[in-house]
């Protein structure tokens, strides 16, 4: 082997290993919200063992596969449960009980507590909407 082989040959091998300690977590950070999409969609409920105890009015976040969530209980005792992600610029919206509303403090935007449609600001659209049912128990809040 020639002096000039040996040295393409260690050449093109620090090369190849440089651009993969590179590369590597280039890919990590772009496939991220991929691998958390494929995690959220195989989510079908989630049980919430304390909920039961919410008193009328109030409200508890909790996560839903890898999404913030946001369960309500009304004054008259019904439930509600809602992605938590605003429609505008994908804040984390809360509950304000004393207002009855759901609430993004980015754009001012508010939300139906019963159906999640929008009633003021720039959402564009509702919140997402999950089933809620009261079983064993417990509340269990699950993909319409």
């Amino acid at each position: 082997m020639s002096r000039r082989v040996a040295i393409g040959t260690t050449i093109g091998v620090v090369g190849a290993g440089y651009a993969s300690a590179v590369g590597y977590p280039i890919f990590r950070y772009l496939n991220t919200p991929v691998e958390r999409a494929a995690t959220a969609a195989q989510v079908a409920e989630v049980a919430l063992p304390d909920a039961i105890k919410l008193e009328p009015g109030t409200a508890v976040a909790f996560m839903f596969g890898t999404r913030p969530a946001l369960l309500i209980r009304h004054e008259d005792k019904s439930w509600s449960a809602f992605d938590a992600v605003c429609t505008h610029l994908g804040c984390t919206v809360s509950y304000e009980s004393d207002k009855d509303r759901i609430y993004c403090a980015c754009h001012g935007g508010t939300y139906n507590p019963t159906t999640g449609q929008p009633t003021g600001g720039p959402p564009p659209k509702a919140l997402t909407q999950y089933k809620v049912e009261v079983k064993d128990g417990q509340v269990v809040v699950a993909r319409s």
